[in-house]
């Protein structure tokens, strides 16, 4: 083999089960030590209202043997890490300990930061981030209304905030790209960003959080989806489909994924899983399998550019 992750599972003693394991890139996956960082959502007070229903399995370590573990079925050429919300006080270390388990692991490849748009130190805080060569982007996540229907706009924090805009311009400087992650409600104004930033390379979030998954909220994210997939620096990241009430399934996620696919093109696609939240609804294996039986009418090539070859241009990863 001659891919950069060169056998990742067999190198970390982890033997791949059964056959036909689907090669690819994860563009989204998180660890975590929590014996060693601080992570307040995981190690603070429990919050039952949020849309992944009941993640107490969450407050656990995760660290790369339970994603090798987790992904062993599969052929994962290279990871991408996407900062899993470590205490904002030093987001750095974070950076920094992923790096240390790459130099052990193998992965990740690619790293996605948190720095504070808003912030004064952000260009301080996004030039200690460079320090490390695996980072890619940054993801720093807007102030959002709890439902649709309720406004923001222009609160400080928000996508019109002009301090946060302005660390959000810092990327373009740098050559990093920015991870979306906004509920669809937001999805509109997302798209008013992006296409004041033509030069920033977006990564839209899980699918753009179809949660409601009745006509009313199909139809409120569609059209927020189509707005967004207008902006041609705009990628989405097919991922966390999970609902907190029901199972990940092929027929229940069917329609979300092929309208995504319709409005972006395969070549704006991005398997990532997500692992370990989306663990929470379905195993890897499932999410892998599901999405390639959704998307079996696409050609070969088309398969291997959701599956890896978009991530690995979006990412910069080279793969050997």
């Amino acid at each position: 083999m001659s891919w950069v992750m060169r056998g990742l599972h067999e190198r970390n003693g982890l033997e791949s089960a059964g056959d036909d394991p689907v090669k690819l890139i994860d563009a989204h996956h998180h660890l975590w030590d929590l014996d060693t960082h601080r992570y307040p959502w995981l190690q603070e007070a429990y919050v039952p209202s949020t849309f992944m229903g009941d993640y107490r399995p969450l407050r656990r370590n995760y660290l790369p043997e339970d994603y090798l573990r987790d992904s062993a079925r599969q052929r994962v050429l290279a990871t991408v890490h996407c900062e899993a919300e470590h205490a904002r006080d030093d987001p750095v270390a974070e950076t920094r300990w992923l790096h240390q388990q790459h130099a052990r692991y193998g992965l990740p490849n690619a790293v996605v930061a948190h720095v504070g748009f808003h912030r004064p130190d952000c260009e301080e805080t996004v030039q200690r981030h460079l320090a490390y060569p695996l980072l890619r982007g940054i993801r720093c996540k807007p102030v959002t209304a709890p439902r649709p229907g309720v406004s923001l706009r222009g609160q400080p924090g928000t996508m019109q905030d002009e301090r946060w805009l302005r660390g959000l311009a810092l990327l373009e400087k740098f050559g990093l790209s920015w991870d979306l992650r906004v509920p669809y409600w937001h999805l509109a104004e997302a798209a008013e960003v992006a296409a004041a930033f033509p030069g920033i390379p977006i990564a839209l979030n899980h699918t753009g959080f179809p949660w409601d998954r009745s006509p009313e909220g199909l139809a409120g994210w569609r059209a927020g989806m189509e707005r967004l997939a207008r902006q041609a620096n705009v990628h989405v990241k097919i991922s966390e489909l999970g609902q907190s009430d029901a199972p990940w399934t092929v027929a229940g996620n069917r329609q979300v994924v092929r309208e995504t696919v319709a409005m972006f093109g395969i070549e704006r696609c991005l398997f990532a899983s997500n692992a370990p939240v989306s663990g929470l609804r379905a195993d890897y294996d499932t999410i892998v399998y599901g999405l390639r039986a959704i998307l079996k009418d696409l050609t070969e090539d088309q398969l291997q550019a959701f599956f890896w070859g978009n991530a690995a241009r979006f990412y910069r990863i080279a793969l050997h």
